[in-house]
């Protein structure tokens, strides 16, 4: 199937760059939009997918539509290409942007997936919030949950959970990416060069997550596993509290969450 991205931004660019790397998309099946030649000449140097300039073209040589552009310009582009939609699928990634908002723009007869992807996609661990609308069909959600997969994992959920799921995973990379941050600044005042402390620090946050993934077992028990009696970890895990780590964390997700539903 031909995939057209209009707009290849941050969040464009890891769902395309997860694609081509996980070779379920082959570059040539890929058009990428963009405003500017100079982008598109490196999205075409970077990537080797086609590339034009006019979103309407990109979607007519294509079966698949991710409307990657900021939610602030979503009703400007889908005024433009709503028209050659016909027979096609659109996806958005938007935060904000309803089912309802988009077919009141573009019309109820659109199929249409409502998506939430995070960075990660880049690495082949990304998370992917999937919500169809009622005119895409079982057949048509496998094909584009194999597609979506090419780059992480996907999850349907129902559309009113959409904030919640942009707060603790579309958003939360940047949090983890601070975390390891403050573990290399912590290990580098402790001794460590910095980029072995970045190193150190990725690996044990990536470790981590793998075990709560792979042994199913609540992270609070995985916690007490770590915390011996008198111990090192039990200090730490103490100075975090008081100094309100999930408390800043529950916080800084519901942040995220009450923007995205005012967007």
């Amino acid at each position: 199937m031909k995939i057209a991205f209009i707009g290849s931004g941050n969040m464009g660019g890891a769902m395309i760059g997860g694609m081509i790397k996980s070779g379920k998309v082959s570059p040539k099946d890929i058009t990428a939009t963009a405003k500017s030649r100079e982008t598109l000449i490196k999205i075409k140097k970077d990537m080797g997918v086609n590339t034009e300039l006019s979103n309407i073209e990109a979607v007519k040589q294509s079966d698949i539509i991710v409307l990657a552009v900021k939610p602030y310009v979503y009703d400007e582009v889908l005024m433009e290409i709503k028209d050659y939609l016909k027979d096609k699928i659109l996806i958005t990634i938007a935060a904000g942007k309803s089912i309802s908002q988009i077919e009141a723009v573009a019309g109820e007869d659109i199929k249409l997936l409502r998506t939430m992807p995070n960075t990660p996609a880049l690495v082949g661990e990304g998370i992917t919030a999937l919500c169809p609308n009622k005119n895409i069909d079982d057949k048509e959600l496998d094909v584009l949950q194999d597609i979506l997969q090419s780059f992480g994992k996907t999850e349907i959920i129902e559309e009113n959970q959409m904030d919640a799921f942009i707060g603790i995973c579309g958003s939360s990379p940047a949090y983890v990416f601070m975390f390891i941050e403050a573990l290399a600044d912590a290990g580098v005042k402790e001794g460590l060069p910095r980029a072995k402390a970045y190193k150190l620090a990725s690996q044990a946050v990536l470790g981590s997550a793998k075990m709560v993934l792979d042994s199913g077992r609540h992270p609070g028990e995985l916690k007490d596993m770590v915390c011996s009696p008198k111990g090192t970890t039990i200090e730490a895990v103490a100075a975090l509290e008081e100094f309100g780590f999930r408390n800043s964390v529950i916080k800084a997700v519901e942040r995220c969450s009450e923007k995205s539903r005012s967007m």
